[in-house]
């Protein structure tokens, strides 16, 4: 099966200064097949934040796309008018943010926003646009609709209100949801329900999905592939279940590693030494290497490509852990 969603070489700049620019992403790939879940995992600033945002072409000035290429369906996203790319934002690949609180228009109704989704892809009456949107509150498991319908989003839970993002997303049936975080504002006994209910739409729906989270262990439950990125750039990728059971990159070692289940009880969490370098100052060479214990010469000269690796895999590293093959 071809990937509905191909990036290649993708790079994301922001001026510094006069003459300088700054790459939040430099030279990211990434493919999606038609009702595949793929996890994007990374410390704050890695980039998967921006990943998303230039796909969907919300890159705002003075930043903007410098290189790459983003199809879908066949279709350069880069090339299209702000007219034709919003025939796809929204429509054919949809957004949830982090925080449903500052996704909702406070002062308009759930019903009005949710209709207001529907009219931005098409005419629609008032009618329709509501038995459709109650529908669609039944299907993410709002409890009394009609009722939420008529409601502000102050007077919801956070856990509603985050159901009710996603089905404001899931309203003009898109063939791609990009879920930036979308549990980071609720408990942990909510986030379980809300990614559960998100994983069974997918796969009812066939609808492929960018979950994009710090949470390895969302990751483990909900995606099938795996993205490890580090400092705007992809470092490992592969099956979801073989870099969880065999990181090749020792970033992505690390960050298994610091999970409190990798810990005896009682004792002190592991933790990656350092922290993440700032896009401006990258070090020369592997922009992990002052962070990394098996750093040689080679990682202090020149920057490692994502490469095959093993079947299915690829990493960004000389000396993958276990060795090369």
């Amino acid at each position: 099966m071809s990937a509905l969603l191909e990036v290649r070489d993708l790079r994301v700049a922001f001026p510094r200064g006069r003459s300088d620019e700054v790459f939040a992403l430099r030279g990211v790939d990434l493919s999606l097949k038609r009702g595949e879940r793929l996890g994007v995992v990374g410390e704050s600033g890695a980039g998967k934040s921006m990943l998303a945002f230039a796909i969907l072409d919300l890159i705002q000035s003075p930043g903007r796309i410098a290189g790459g290429s983003i199809r879908f369906d066949g279709q350069n996203l880069l090339a299209m008018s702000e007219r034709e790319i919003r025939r796809v934002r929204g429509k054919r690949i949809a957004m949830i943010f982090q925080d449903p609180m500052a996704t909702l228009n406070p002062v308009l109704t759930i019903g009005r926003q949710m209709a207001e989704a529907l009219e931005a892809h098409g005419r629609i009456s008032e009618r329709e646009a509501r038995r459709r949107s109650v529908e669609m509150l039944k299907a993410v498991q709002v409890p009394q609709a009609e009722a939420r319908y008529d409601a502000y989003p102050h007077e919801l839970s956070g856990g509603l209100r985050q159901r009710v993002v996603i089905a404001i997303a899931l309203l003009a049936e898109p063939e791609i949801i990009i879920a930036d975080e979308p549990t980071t504002a609720l408990d942990v006994t909510i986030q379980a329900e809300i990614m559960a209910l998100l994983l069974r739409l997918c796969r009812e729906r066939e609808v492929g999905l960018i979950l994009i989270t710090h949470d390895l262990a969302v990751v483990a439950e909900v995606t099938e592939r795996l993205m490890i990125m580090y400092a705007g750039r992809c470092v490992e990728e592969g099956p979801t279940s073989e870099v969880i059971a065999r990181p090749r990159h020792p970033y992505a070692a690390g960050l298994l590693a610091s999970l409190p289940g990798h810990t005896e009880p009682g004792a002190r969490l592991t933790q990656i030494p350092g922290s993440m370098p700032p896009l401006g100052a990258l070090p020369e060479g592997c922009a992990f290497r002052p962070r990394c214990e098996h750093a040689y010469a080679r990682c202090h000269l020149e920057r490692p490509e994502l490469e095959p690796d093993l079947p299915g895999r690829r990493v960004a590293c000389y000396l993958p852990l276990g060795g090369r093959t």
